[in-house]
């Protein structure tokens, strides 16, 4: 047996160990569901507090635009802090942070909105902080050959809370009430404060220890390009988020409305997106293909098979095929985009490049659902879906060209 030790890693367990057998990791696995499944409560919730004329769209509106504006303004900050000092000790603060702030959102819907919306800021400060020290705390706590089938587990139990959540939601609001249900949001952020074990130690990177957060971003950012294929994932995935993503969200119930005439086509999309993904995750966690790099880039450029179904005139079932392998896609890259990022990045600054990557992916986001909106009104739908299904084609595709992007890692000479 090898008396090789390696840095910042406990004892290596054998490599066909299943990773669901390993203590350590239920504990991080238990604390990442409950932290995605209040993120993913929230604004779920308080669109049934419209329905339950509890609330108005404008002032939902206004709660959701706090807690993403939250959310934007603390990941850059949760990944320096991170780095700084230790990713278990983030958790322990931000799930804190959200769990004593869901009251205060839950007794402020009633009686003060601009302190509903504070407390919403909040939330989102929790979440935003915490999303950086998961993907640090999962390179801590996993040895590397196992970190894929790790992350395949993580992201299917979020698959999974959004594939089934929504109905049981609905029903147990009809029971408990919304005011209930949040606070039992606030009961899931103290499982992701609690829940996950400690980390080992990653060292510190000198220049977080200085006292200026832009000082420190910038050294994540020196990192980041440091991987040539970093960049060039995050141009992909940002493509596809921006228009993709946006344009189907956009369009999709405007072409269940207008060209089926009803909503079934909507929810059966939806519902085959999350079906995919679910698949995606379970093909990723024992799938190790030989380029894994260019399949994740080639797999995420599969989402235009979605923008490109609802352009043309097929039956529901095409729409629905063409969800399923979007959803398949965007698993089969975000495991390995997020393994490749936990191996190959320098653990001291893994927190800030990992909230590089949420920050421009989710940042992205609501500027895509600003621009397609008017373009299809300028355009038409068939245009602007046409556009957005050639650019998350051939974009991911042609990004297969840079260095390092085969394996995503340092490229050989």
């Amino acid at each position: 047996m090898s008396t090789t030790t390696e840095p910042n890693t406990a004892p290596k367990p054998p490599p066909s160990r299943n990773i669901l057998l390993d203590s350590g990791f239920l504990r991080l696995w238990g604390g990442s569901t409950a932290s995605a499944t209040a993120t993913w409560a929230l604004p779920f919730l308080l669109g049934l507090a419209v329905l339950q004329n509890t609330l108005t769209p404008t002032e939902v509106g206004l709660l959701l635009a706090t807690r993403t504006t939250g959310f934007l303004v603390a990941v850059p900050v949760g990944g320096l802090l991170t780095d700084r000092y230790a990713a278990r000790r983030v958790i322990l603060l931000s799930g804190t942070l959200a769990a004593a702030a869901t009251p205060v959102l839950a007794w402020g819907m009633g009686h003060s909105l601009m302190l509903a919306a504070g407390a919403a800021a909040l939330v989102g400060i929790g979440q935003g902080t915490t999303r950086p020290a998961y993907q640090a705390l999962t390179a801590e706590v996993v040895d590397p050959d196992r970190l894929q089938q790790a992350n395949a587990a993580r992201t299917f139990s979020v698959r999974v809370t959004t594939f089934v959540a929504p109905a049981g939601t609905a029903l147990l609001a009809t029971t408990l009430g919304l005011r209930t249900l949040l606070l039992l949001t606030a009961a899931l952020w103290l499982v992701s404060a609690l829940c996950p074990p400690s980390g080992t130690h990653r060292g510190h990177d000198e220049e977080a220890e200085t006292p200026g957060l832009l000082s420190g971003f910038v050294a994540g950012l020196r990192e980041a390009r440091r991987h040539s294929w970093f960049p060039a994932g995050l141009v992909a995935l940002s493509t596809v988020i921006t228009f993709g993503y946006s344009a189907t969200n956009i369009v999709l119930p405007l072409i269940s409305r207008d060209r089926y005439g009803s909503e079934f086509v909507l929810a059966g999309a939806l519902t085959a997106y999350t079906a995919g993904a679910l698949l995606g995750a379970v093909l990723i966690g024992r799938w190790r293909p030989r380029s894994p790099g260019w399949t994740a880039l080639v797999a995420l450029g599969c989402y235009g098979i979605a923008p490109l179904t609802l352009l043309l005139p097929v039956p529901p079932y095409v729409v629905f095929a063409g969800y399923v392998v979007a959803g398949v896609g965007i698993e089969l890259f975000n495991v390995p985009w997020f393994t490749a990022t936990q191996r190959e990045v320098d653990p001291r600054l893994l927190g800030r490049v990992s909230s590089l990557d949420f920050l421009v992916s989710y940042g992205l986001a609501p500027l895509g659902l600003a621009l397609i909106g008017p373009a299809v009104e300028a355009f038409g739908p068939g245009w602007v879906l046409g556009a957005c299904s050639l650019l998350c084609f051939t974009v991911p595709t042609l990004l297969t060209l840079v260095p390092g992007t085969r394996h995503f890692a340092h490229p050989r000479r």
